[in-house]
């Protein structure tokens, strides 16, 4: 900071004195600071002498304000002192107006007690009166006074007096109790009809009961309970009666007792609930012989009475929860499933599944209307569900029925499969077999029944029936499709896992691949529709995965098995192939006749297979006959003979005939959604195999760069192979051969080993997983691939014209042609 002020002195002197003829004005400059720090020295000592005069008044205000605050101080201490000698009188006087005071509150407490006391000996005495006498409707309101009257008396209980009344009272409800009790079970003997005013003696002496301890009504209520189901027990005991057939008259029995006995049972308050009490002793009873019964059979329950019995208890719990408060019996949801799909075959099944969905989606709305529209809330424990609380019982022996639909639901299948015609008729929509319709409608009908009757382990044990039945339709459509040549003939002749099919066997495969498609769908649908109705504890156990693994794994047999029924077909053509002599062409004309068998195949089959499959398992079916056809088309070539150059020409020109009559497969079936990957799996496919005739063209002195470059992942094995389709002598290949192999292709293998053609980007089939796509071929050299490449895209152009150009070149000049120059530039 100092050396701050320093320079910012030495700055203001520059300023002032910038030159040496400035300096002529520093003493004038000194002078007037001189005078200037004069003036500012008068200033500071004039403010000090100030300053001193004003401390001198300040300490002198603050003396005067000091004895000002002790004089306050003092006052306040007085005045203090005065309000203490204030307040002590004031006490003295009010003294004996306190006792005053106390003595009249007690007086009055007294007076008060006392007489309440009276009050209480007197209702206590009038009560005793009316209970000899069965006053019961005085009684009660008596009952209610002494109850009030003994409440302010909570205090004095140890006084003997209050002791001695409250005894009185007490032995005067026993008395009550009794007489109630005792004149309650005359009830139900008849003397209603002797004693007019019987009935008016219990009406009234409910009114006691009420004004008893809650205990007193709710075991009047149980003696009465009790004593109406001793005639039941009594009944439905013995050995007539006591049988499961004989079930619905138990219901008959009280149905009748509560309509009998409607009018005499009003003199019960209606806040008793005394029918719907005797219902849940009656529901309890019932279970307990009930369940007797079916664990003293000897042999397993007959399945009608089994069923009936309890179709009939189903039924009146459901009139019990009605009545009481429960609610109507939640609809039958859920199982429609299929009723629409065999009523109408003409529908699609996108259609009738959401016809299905809104139909599901209304019933479980209704259901949920009507249970709260009819709970009655007045009903004490309204939430007590009468539905099931006999009917439970039967639970545990509902095996034998479970067994009985399934016996039927295999019979019915059984005889579906031998109905089926394994045809669809002309104009239908779904390309769906009946008998999978008819299958899903049998189930339908099936959970109908027994979701009327139960939704807990029955239920869940009758999916697992359906299951079974749905993994043995599966087996049979699995059993239906083409098999291929088996047995030790068939293994001799290698025609061993040959598929031969007609064209109504690939009819068929497609209508099996779309019936397998549509119980793939349904079957999860009638799982999900399943869970949704049966008790919360076996819905997360109700699944369909493995029953729709086996309709996946038969569709993708289905279109394994068509594709081999293709292959099967091009075998006359592949043979047809081999036979032709294409060491002694000599000239290139038109494509060959197994070229056109082939073209004749595909376009009699692919047009029905796109119109009949759906896109997704058409492609699936693309994929996996591209994946066989170019790979066995290019090993097919080295099974012919010998080739000569204009054979390879020929051939050549036929490669690109069936490459073309392949890539217009999408086209021929209408299905072109993804033609583009397919597309490009059989041109690199095929390309495979022009690679392979331009080596064939190739000198010899350049076969070995020419199928290094070309076929670079090509093995000794099959380059030796094509030479010896080009017609040289073993001596001749050995010379060749070290050449190849000095260039690292590989060590020599006498044996060719044929290369296992990888499946493009398929699609994978329900319950199949994606195979990966393989890797493209390696990159070739630019100069040799650019004239490889020149004789494929002159054949493809030019057609036979270009062929038969540099046929006859060749032939004039085997040097120099055409072809040479191609590749050797």
């Amino acid at each position: 900071m100092e050396t701050i002020d320093k320079q910012s002195a030495v700055d203001f002197i520059n300023q002032m004195f910038p030159t040496e003829a400035s300096l002529s004005g520093v003493e004038p400059l000194m002078q007037k600071i001189h005078s200037e720090v004069r003036r500012v020295d008068a200033e500071i000592l004039a403010a000090v002498r100030q300053q001193s005069n004003s401390g001198s008044k300040a300490r002198e205000d603050l003396a005067a304000a000091t004895r000002a605050v002790q004089e306050l101080i003092y006052k306040m201490q007085e005045i203090k002192t005065k309000a203490e000698q204030s307040e002590t009188m004031v006490q003295e006087i009010c003294r004996d107006i306190k006792k005053l005071d106390f003595a009249k509150k007690h007086i009055t407490t007294t007076i008060t007690a006392l007489h309440r006391l009276t009050m209480l000996v007197s209702a206590v005495e009038q009560l005793q009166v009316m209970a000899s006498k069965r006053q019961y409707k005085e009684a009660a309101a008596q009952l209610e006074a002494v109850n009030q009257l003994c409440s302010h008396f909570e205090a004095y209980r140890d006084f003997p007096k209050i002791t001695e009344l409250r005894e009185k009272f007490k032995s005067i409800k026993q008395i009550l109790k009794s007489h109630v009790f005792s004149d309650f079970s005359s009830l139900g003997t008849g003397k209603e009809s002797e004693e007019t005013n019987l009935l008016q003696r219990l009406s009234d002496a409910c009114l006691v009961v009420d004004a008893l301890e809650p205990s007193v009504r709710e075991e009047l209520v149980k003696n009465f309970c009790s004593r109406e189901l001793t005639s039941y027990h009594q009944i439905f005991e013995g050995a007539e009666l006591a049988k499961l057939d004989k079930t619905e008259r138990r219901y008959a029995w009280i149905k009748r007792r509560l309509r009998t006995n409607e009018e005499i049972w009003k003199i019960f308050p209606s806040s008793w609930h005394v029918p719907y009490l005797l219902c849940i002793q009656f529901c309890k009873l019932t279970r307990t012989q009930l369940v007797d019964i079916l664990n003293n059979l000897k042999e397993k329950p007959d399945v009608g009475a089994l069923l009936l019995a309890l179709q009939r208890t189903l039924e009146f719990e459901e009139e019990l929860a009605e009545k009481f408060g429960g609610g109507s019996r939640s609809k039958e949801s859920g199982t429609d499933i299929g009723e629409d799909m065999v009523d109408n075959n003409n529908q699609t099944v996108s259609d009738i599944r959401k016809k299905y969905e809104k139909k599901l989606a209304a019933n479980h709305g209704s259901e949920n209307e009507e249970q709260d529209g009819h709970k009655d809330l007045s009903v004490p424990d309204a939430g007590f569900n009468f539905r099931g609380i006999i009917s439970s019982c039967f639970e545990a022996y509902l095996t034998v029925y479970v067994e009985l639909e399934e016996k039927t639901l295999m019979e019915h299948l059984e005889k579906l499969v031998q109905e089926e015609t394994w045809e669809i008729e002309e104009g239908s929509q779904t390309n769906v077999l009946s008998s999978s319709m008819q299958v899903f409608l049998i189930i339908r009908r099936s959970l109908k029944r027994c979701s009327a009757l139960t939704k807990n382990q029955t239920l869940f044990n009758l999916f697992k029936v359906f299951q079974r039945i749905l993994k043995a339709y599966a087996t049979k459509l699995f059993a239906r499709l083409p098999k291929g040549g088996t047995g030790i003939v068939a293994a001799a002749t290698g025609m061993d896992g040959q598929i031969k099919t007609s064209d109504k066997d690939e009819r068929l495969i497609c209508y099996i691949v779309n019936t397998a498609e549509y119980c793939h769908k349904t079957s999860g649908e009638l799982a999900e529709n399943v869970s949704k109705i049966v008790d919360p504890q076996f819905a997360d156990r109700i699944d369909m995965s493995e029953v729709q693994d086996e309709f996946s794994a038969v569709i993708t047999k289905a279109l394994i098995t068509l594709v081999h029924g293709i292959e099967t077909k091009f075998d006359t053509e592949m043979a047809a192939m081999t036979r032709v002599p294409w060491g002694t062409l000599e000239s290139v004309g038109d494509q060959s006749e197994y070229v056109n068998g082939i073209n004749t195949i595909l376009t009699a089959s692919i047009p029905v297979l796109g119109r009949l499959l759906s896109p997704i398992y058409f492609q699936f079916f693309l994929d996996k006959l591209a994946s066989s056809l170019g790979p066995r088309f290019y090993l097919n070539i080295f099974k012919c003979k010998q080739i000569s150059e204009t054979g390879a020409q020929q051939m050549l020109l036929d490669t690109q005939a069936v490459k073309t009559i392949l890539l217009e497969i999408p086209s021929l079936a209408k299905q072109t959604s993804a033609a583009a990957a397919y597309s490009k799996f059989v041109s690199r496919e095929m390309s495979k195999a022009e690679a392979l005739l331009k080596v064939i063209l190739s000198p010899v002195d350049s076969v070995a760069d020419t199928y290094c470059a070309l076929l670079p992942e090509g093995t000794p094995g099959e380059f030796q192979r094509i030479l010896d389709l080009k017609g040289l002598k073993r001596t001749d290949q050995q010379s060749i051969l070290d050449d190849y192999n000095k260039r690292g292709a590989g060590t020599y293998q006498p044996s060719m080993k044929p290369v296992v053609p990888a499946a493009p980007n398929t699609t994978a089939a329900p319950g199949t997983a994606t195979q990966p796509t393989p890797a493209g071929i390696i990159p070739l050299k630019e100069e040799l691939v650019a004239r490889a490449a020149a004789l494929g895209r002159g054949a493809a152009t030019t057609g036979i014209r270009r062929i038969l150009a540099l046929t006859e070149s060749t032939t004039k000049d085997r040097k120099d042609g055409p072809l040479r120059k191609l590749f050797i530039g």
